[in-house]
């Protein structure tokens, strides 16, 4: 399976979505589900800003997307993610019923698609997720890259300050 236009389309809306996440100093995933052509549910990442470890944007774009439905299934439906979901949010998809997963960049650590786990193929589930990863892979990485080098360096600058007021160690 390839990506189509509107594959790409749904991604850079995904995308815009994860700069509003980012604008809010939370880790910039952005989420859209997308049903007959329309979006029904939109979220991005705020478990920080949120205090709600289950505040990812997928999480958030069903929970969306299930209230303007008035039905938590959401069958027939796409969601499109910036970022490979974890294990919580694959769950969380499936309950849903979502019918198709479009993915960006992968998530080596915790991707739970492809990558850490193939959570989408374990035998048990009742309900069948097709899954495209790699969408606009590039550029949603490169988000992510960035505002983890962002904070890397804000890290190191505050350890300089820090270290610079010649604050003795305990």
């Amino acid at each position: 399976m390839t990506a189509t236009t509107e594959d790409r389309f749904w991604m850079v809306r995904a995308l815009a979505l994860a700069g509003q996440a980012d604008a809010a100093d939370e880790v910039p995933v952005g989420a859209v589900v997308v049903l007959d052509g329309k979006e029904i549910g939109a979220g991005f990442n705020a478990p920080i800003s949120g205090c709600d470890p289950t505040a990812h944007a997928e999480i958030r774009a069903l929970r969306d997307a299930a209230v303007r439905v008035g039905n938590y299934r959401l069958a027939g439906a796409t969601l499109y993610v910036t970022l490979e979901p974890c294990t919580m949010c694959v769950g969380a998809i499936v309950h849903s019923r979502v019918s198709r997963l479009v993915y960006g960049a992968v998530e080596p650590k915790a991707g739970a698609v492809e990558s850490a786990r193939r959570t989408l193929e374990e035998p048990h589930l009742n309900w069948r997720v097709e899954a495209l990863g790699g969408v606009m892979a590039e550029p949603c990485g490169q988000v992510i890259s960035e505002f983890f080098s962002r904070r890397r360096r804000e890290i190191r600058q505050r350890r300089k300050q820090h270290s610079g007021k010649g604050s003795e160690a305990p």
